[in-house]
């Protein structure tokens, strides 16, 4: 693997901008190729980054042969289609969270990675965000105890747009897949696969879920109290209720702040900005992995994204919510 590794952008939406921004703050990184399915828009997205390379189609994208790592970031039912499109043509992958609609999905997915043994990672940006990092360490060392029980909410208020991709049941839209899979794998994180779960949620007009409340159990009887809405504003913020004390992330999904309450001593308020807007540490996870030949990431496995979307899988079951195309 040369110094500079070389990424390409497939699907240049929204999100695709902020990943390029993050981006650009690795010095090791270089962007050098833009795929979308209108050389226009590719086009766009080139000239406002300042990218080489620019390619009509994704399977230009996918056989360019100056391109390392591929960031996938079209809509939720395209993910796996593309992600295995990159894969064959012997590119590293990161792919936008969701990994895929469902699980059977992501099985597909991780077989194909692991298959032709190339690396694949879901884009779990908040998973590598240096106070997330630093949550972690106060867990394993065991800060405040046994962690015992989580909350953690993300919701917000959207325009309303039927077509919108949040809206549109086609494009798998609703709160869980987009927004929801953050308090999910805030839980993973702290507990792991749960062994329970009980959820609600109101199923809008269009006929995807605007907002819900899930609560997952464990073995061991430790909780997690999740949320998530596009139609509801919320705090988004996580607490992590531990035996000897406490932590809160506030703006856990993009937190640069966290105040550890440990029994019987003054709270400790940690800062940890971000050196470019965030999007880059998950950009870094995925370089350094090649670097050291590994196939996926110890942060964010194969087999954690997997178990993740059967979660997701198995609240939408209890919701009687399938998508067009399942």
């Amino acid at each position: 693997m040369e110094n500079i590794i070389k990424w390409g952008i497939l699907g240049p939406g929204n999100i695709a901008h902020q990943f390029a921004r993050g981006l650009s703050a690795i010095p090791d990184a270089k962007l050098v190729a833009v795929g979308s399915r209108s050389i226009e828009r590719a086009d766009k997205f080139a000239d406002e980054f300042d990218v080489p390379k620019r390619h009509g189609s994704y399977d230009d994208l996918a056989s360019d042969p100056d391109v390392d790592a591929i960031y996938v970031s079209t809509p939720h039912p395209f993910h796996k289609e593309y992600t295995i499109l990159c894969l064959k043509a012997d590119k590293a992958v990161l792919c936008e969270k969701p990994l895929a609609i469902n699980a059977q999905q992501v099985k597909e997915m991780v077989n194909c990675a692991r298959e032709s043994e190339k690396f694949l990672m879901e884009a779990m940006w908040t998973r590598f965000l240096p106070i997330i990092v630093k949550v972690r360490e106060w867990l394993s060392e065991g800060m405040i105890g046994e962690p015992r029980m989580l909350t953690a909410d993300f919701g917000f208020r959207s325009g309303w747009n039927p077509d919108g991709r949040l809206m549109n049941p086609d494009l798998a839209g609703g709160g869980l897949l987009d927004v929801g899979v953050y308090v999910v794998a805030m839980a993973y994180m702290v507990f792991g696969k749960p062994s329970n779960i009980t959820s609600t949620a109101h199923i809008g007009e269009t006929g995807v879920d605007e907002q819900a409340a899930m609560v997952l159990g464990y073995d061991t009887g430790q909780l997690a109290l999740l949320s998530c809405a596009i139609r509801t504003s919320t705090p988004q913020e996580a607490r992590i209720m531990g035996t000897e004390g406490s932590i809160h992330i506030p703006n856990f999904w993009h937190s640069t702040s966290a105040t550890l309450h440990v029994s019987g001593k003054e709270p400790e308020t940690i800062e940890l900005p971000f050196g470019g807007n965030g999007y880059e540490y998950e950009a870094i996870e995925v370089m350094q992995c090649l670097r050291e030949g590994k196939l996926e990431s110890d942060t964010m496995p194969l087999d954690e994204s997997l178990s993740i979307a059967e979660t997701m899988e198995a609240i939408r079951a209890q919701w009687g919510l399938k998508y067009p195309m399942e």
